[in-house]
């Protein structure tokens, strides 16, 4: 009970756990429910191994840090600005990693709209 009153106090929200990847997925979609969200980290996951494979070709040792610096780069203020949540890379680093390239493979194969309605109905359902 709080302090001076007769009501319990409210606990404070558990914190997602996800026992699997399949589980994480819908979360994941969800956290780029918006298309602009989706596009921004396409074009800098895109730009940063254009830049990285540039880097290994040429043999130029500072380039391989594109992928991680214009992808996360591009991909976290899009989830500050546009989303308004935390990217989910902060709590589940390697199940984001590969949410991103399953989220990117279904993107270049023209299925954007499916990426749309995931993320519409774990929000609908959970409220994330």
């Amino acid at each position: 009970m709080t302090q001076g009153t007769s009501e319990p106090a409210q606990a404070a929200p558990a914190e997602r756990h996800f026992e699997t990847y399949e589980d994480f997925w819908p979360y994941y979609v969800a956290m780029h429910s918006k298309a602009a969200t989706r596009w921004v980290h396409l074009a800098g996951t895109l730009t940063g191994l254009a830049v990285t494979t540039y880097g290994l070709l040429a043999r130029r040792p500072k380039y391989l840090l594109g992928l991680p610096v214009i992808g996360y780069g591009a991909a976290w203020p899009a989830h500050f600005l546009i989303e308004k949540n935390n990217p989910a890379t902060f709590g589940y680093p390697a199940w984001s990693l590969r949410g991103d390239a399953q989220m990117i493979r279904m993107m270049l194969a023209g299925r954007d709209h499916e990426l749309a309605e995931i993320a519409a109905k774990r929000l609908a359902e959970n409220g994330d």
